[in-house]
C-alpha cells in the first residue's frame, strides 16, 4: 500500500491513453489480398468451416485463448457494491494479469444486472465467443447460484476466482505449513472467519484435502455455524457442526489454524495466545488483514503467518493460481474446471515452494534468497515457473478425469509453456515501449 500514491495510480490508468487494455491484430492487413482474407469475401470460408463443425471455432478464431472476465460490480475487492462501471478497472487489471502471467487474452465484460437469473442468461449467451469464463467480484450468496447454474449449462470452463482462487492458494500454503509444523491434517482444528464466497470455498477445499468437517469452526457476522442456528443459506448449512461455540474466542482455544476471509481487525492478539503450539495464521482480508502481520508475529513468534499483502512474507495471492488454471484448461479444451483440477493446482503450487528459487525472483524482492520454511511457504507471484508447474498439473488432471476434449503430450507441453510466456513478454514490452 505504501509503494504508490493515489496520484501515481490515477496517472498510471490515465496515461499515455485511458485504461490498461488495447486490441491488436495478429494478422497483416496491408494489401488487397490481406483485406479479402481478413474480411470479405475470404472470411466466408472460415465462417462456413465453423458452421459445418462448431469445434472449428477453436481453430479459426481466438476462442481457444480467450477468457471473458465477467462482473456486475457487486463485491469489488474491499470496496463492496460499487457497480460495473467502477469495477471495470479491476476487470481490466485481471485481463492484464491473464496476459502477463499466462499469455491468455482476456476481455472484461462489465454487466449492469443484479438479478442472478438474468445475469446467468446474459453470460450463457457469451459461450460462442469465449473459451472460458472468469467470474469476478459478484457478491454472495448470488455468486454460488450463478456459478453452479453456469457450470451446469455451459460447455466451457466457468471459474469464480473469488471463491476458488483464494481456496486453491490457501490450501497450497496450508499443506506446506502443516508439513513445516509437523501437524496431521486429520487432527487439525481450523477456525474460519467469514462465510462469504472465499470463506465457503476455502472450507470446501480444506475438507476435500482431508480436514475433518467437525474440526472446522466457520463464523459469519452473527457467530458460529452450528445446529442451533436458524435460517442459514444452503452453503452455510454445509458447515454446521454438532459442537457449538458461543464466541470466536472460545473456538480459538487450542486451534491449530486460523483462516481469515472477512474484514480488517476481525481478531485480536489475545485470541492468538490461546492457539495451539506452532499455529498457522492466514489473515487474508484485503487490503488490510484481520490482524496485522507484525502484531501476530509479536504475540506468536512460533506462528506461520500469511496475509494477502505483498509487503510481508507468505502472500496468499490469487495470481499464483487463476492464470495457470485457465492456461491448462484451455490447452486441453476442457469443458469445466473440476475439484480434482483445483487440488492438483494446490499441490503443484505447494511443491514449487520447495524448489530452489531463481535469482531473478530474489532480485525482484531485493533479498539474497528464499528458503522453504515458515517465511516462505508458497512461491512468489513473479516466479515464471508457475506456468510450467500449475498449468501442466491442471491439464494432466483434466485429461485423467475425462473433461478434456483434447489429449496432449505432457512432456512437449511443458517445454512449450515457458517459451510461450517469454515470447508473449517480448511482444508486450515492444508494444508498451512504443507509448513511452
Amino acid at each position: 500500500m505504501g509503494l504508490v500514491t493515489k496520484e501515481e495510480t490515477l496517472n498510471y490508468h490515465l496515461n499515455p491513453k485511458p485504461g490498461k487494455l488495447e486490441v491488436f491484430s495478429t494478422k497483416p492487413c496491408k494489401t488487397q489480398k490481406d483485406l479479402s482474407m481478413a474480411y470479405s469475401p475470404g472470411v466466408a470460408d472460415a465462417c462456413l468451416a465453423i458452421h459445418e463443425d462448431k469445434k472449428n471455432s477453436y481453430l479459426y478464431t481466438n476462442k481457444a485463448n480467450l477468457v471473458g472476465v465477467v462482473s456486475n460490480g457487486t463485491a469489488v475487492l474491499g470496496l463492496g457494491n460499487i457497480g460495473p462501471e467502477a469495477g471495470k478497472p479491476v476487470m481490466e487489471g485481471k485481463c492484464v494479469l491473464f496476459k502477463n502471467f499466462a499469455d491468455i487474452d482476456g476481455y472484461d465484460i462489465n454487466i449492469a444486472e443484479t438479478d442472478p437469473v438474468k445475469l446467468c442468461e446474459i453470460i450463457k449467451s457469451l459461450e460462442p465467443t469465449f473459451g472460458g469464463i472468469n467470474l469476478e467480484d459478484i457478491k454472495a450468496p448470488e455468486c454460488f447460484f450463478i456459478e453452479k447454474h453456469l457450470k451446469e449449462h455451459m460447455n466451457i470452463p466457468v471459474f469464480h476466482d473469488d471463491q476458488h482462487g483464494t481456496a486453491i492458494i490457501s490450501v497450497a500454503a496450508f499443506l506446506n505449513a502443516l508439513e513445516i509444523t509437523n501437524k496431521k491434517i486429520e487432527d487439525v482444528k481450523l477456525v474460519i472467519s467469514g462465510a462469504g464466497a472465499a470463506g465457503i470455498a476455502c472450507g470446501r477445499l480444506f475438507k476435500a484435502v482431508g480436514v475433518d468437517p467437525e474440526n472446522i469452526a466457520l463464523f459469519d457476522s452473527k457467530g458460529h455455524l452450528n445446529t442451533n442456528r436458524q435460517s442459514l443459506s444452503k452453503e452455510k448449512k454445509e458447515f454446521i457442526t454438532k459442537k457449538s461455540y458461543s464466541s470466536i474466542s472460545e473456538a480459538f482455544k487450542n486451534a491449530d489454524c486460523f483462516l481469515g476471509c472477512s474484514v480488517a481487525g476481525a481478531i485480536n492478539s489475545e485470541l492468538l495466545k490461546n492457539m495451539a503450539k506452532n499455529p498457522i495464521i492466514f489473515a487474508c482480508a484485503n487490503p488490510n488483514p484481520e490482524i496485522e502481520y507484525s502484531e501476530a508475529k509479536k504475540i506468536r513468534p512460533d506462528a506461520i503467518v500469511a496475509t494477502g499483502r505483498s509487503d510481508f512474507p507468505n502472500q496468499v495471492n490469487n495470481v499464483l493460481c487463476f492464470p495457470f488454471i485457465f492456461r491448462g484448461a484451455l490447452d486441453v479444451k476442457a469443458t469445466q474446471i473440476n475439484e480434482n483440477m483445483k487440488i492438483a493446482a494446490s499441490k503443484a503450487i505447494a511443491q514449487l515452494a520447495k524448489e530452489k528459487v531463481p535469482s531473478y525472483v530474489c532480485d525482484a524482492f531485493k533479498v539474497k534468497n528464499f528458503t522453504y520454511g515458515s517465511d516462505y511457504i508458497i512461491p512468489k507471484a513473479l516466479d515464471l515457473r508457475l506456468i510450467e508447474h500449475v498449468s501442466l498439473a491442471v491439464a494432466k488432471k483434466a485429461m485423467e478425469t475425462g473433461v478434456a476434449r483434447e489429449q496432449i503430450d505432457l512432456d512437449t507441453y511443458k517445454d512449450t509453456l515457458s517459451n510461450r510466456l517469454k515470447a508473449s513478454h517480448k511482444r508486450n514490452e515492444k508494444i508498451i515501449s512504443s507509448y513511452i
